[in-house]
């Protein structure tokens, strides 16, 4: 019951001064290749550390599928500069807000490109940009399908997981 609240005031509050080390980006960019680390890089601060962690999560449960690695790191990039977009703060708890509390206003609020439009259709748009800088197909798959809850495929089930944990 507390779980949900719990998660997304961690996020909120780290969100604030996300930390870095060296090591973790050198990985990120070993993972990417160069050309997918600009989209990488394009995310904001704290996207790049959720997507680190979420990396993190999938190495410490030995996951060495190079694909699904890569689309932990860009499952999040349809929020970025190279998507065409800026989320603040406020956009996503507005979003999160919304969702939890009236769906209806926040399908009419999400209908444009701003801010807060851009959590709500970030699966498609993060997609299209990644196949754009030569994602491979499965990367690009998996990325595209990370919010289809329906999906059964095991690869998207742990980077869901995974996603959820962070």
């Amino acid at each position: 019951m507390f779980d949900r609240p719990l998660y997304r005031t961690r996020q909120f509050f780290g969100s604030f001064r996300p930390r870095f080390r060296d090591d973790e980006r050198t990985e990120a960019e070993a993972v990417l290749g160069e050309e997918l680390w600009p989209l990488f890089e394009s995310m904001s601060e704290r996207d790049q550390r959720h997507s680190l962690d979420v990396l993190a999560v999938l190495r410490n449960r030995s996951c060495r599928d190079q694909h699904l690695l890569m689309a932990a790191l860009l499952h999040d990039a349809g929020k970025g500069r190279l998507a065409g977009v800026r989320v603040r703060l406020w956009h996503r708890v507005a979003y999160v807000l919304l969702t939890a509390s009236t769906p209806s206003v926040l399908k009419r609020l999400a209908n444009g490109r701003g801010g807060i439009a851009a959590p709500h259709s970030h699966a498609q748009r993060r997609a299209v940009v990644a196949e754009a800088l030569g994602a491979p197909s499965a990367v690009v798959d998996l990325i595209r399908r990370h919010d289809d809850h329906a999906a059964s495929d095991d690869r998207l089930l742990m980077l869901r997981a995974a996603d959820e944990s962070c």
